[in-house]
C-alpha cells in the first residue's frame, strides 16, 4: 500500500502567482474538538516546503485547513482594515483513504475563493 499524504498551495488568482507567506494550519476535525496538527507557511513557490501530512501520520478522518489569507492580502497590498470580505478560509474535507494523495490547493483574491482536489 502507497504512503498517503496531504498536500497544498496557494495561488493568487488576483495577481496570477503562488502567494507566499500564507500562513496555514491544520487541525483533525472530531467531535467536540478539532485538534491543532501542524503550522506552516507557503514558500516563494505558493507550497509548503513538506507535505501536511504523510504516511501513518495521515489516518482516516475529517480534516480542516485554515489559511490566513487575510494576513497575506494585506501583505499584499490588496486589502486593508481591520474587518475584511475574507481573512481566515476554512476549507473542511474527508480523507476516506489514507493511502491516497490528498492535494487541497487554495486559490485566492481579496473577494473570491475556490478549491478542488487535486493531483
Amino acid at each position: 500500500m502507497a504512503a498517503g499524504k496531504l498536500t497544498t498551495h496557494v495561488l493568487d488568482t488576483a495577481r496570477g502567482k503562488p502567494a507566499a507567506g500564507v500562513k496555514i494550519t491544520l487541525y483533525r476535525v472530531s467531535v467536540g474538538a478539532n485538534t491543532k496538527i501542524v503550522e506552516t507557511t507557503t514558500n516563494d513557490d505558493g507550497r509548503t516546503d513538506a507535505p501536511m501530512l504523510i504516511g501513518a501520520d495521515l489516518t482516516v478522518g475529517n480534516y480542516e485547513l485554515v489559511f490566513s489569507a487575510g494576513d497575506y492580502l494585506r501583505a499584499s497590498g490588496q486589502a486593508s482594515g481591520d474587518v475584511l470580505f475574507l481573512d481566515d478560509i476554512p476549507i473542511r474535507f474527508g480523507v476516506p483513504d489514507a493511502g491516497a494523495h490528498y492535494h487541497v490547493p487554495l486559490l485566492i483574491s481579496p473577494f473570491a475563493y475556490s478549491t478542488y482536489r487535486g493531483s
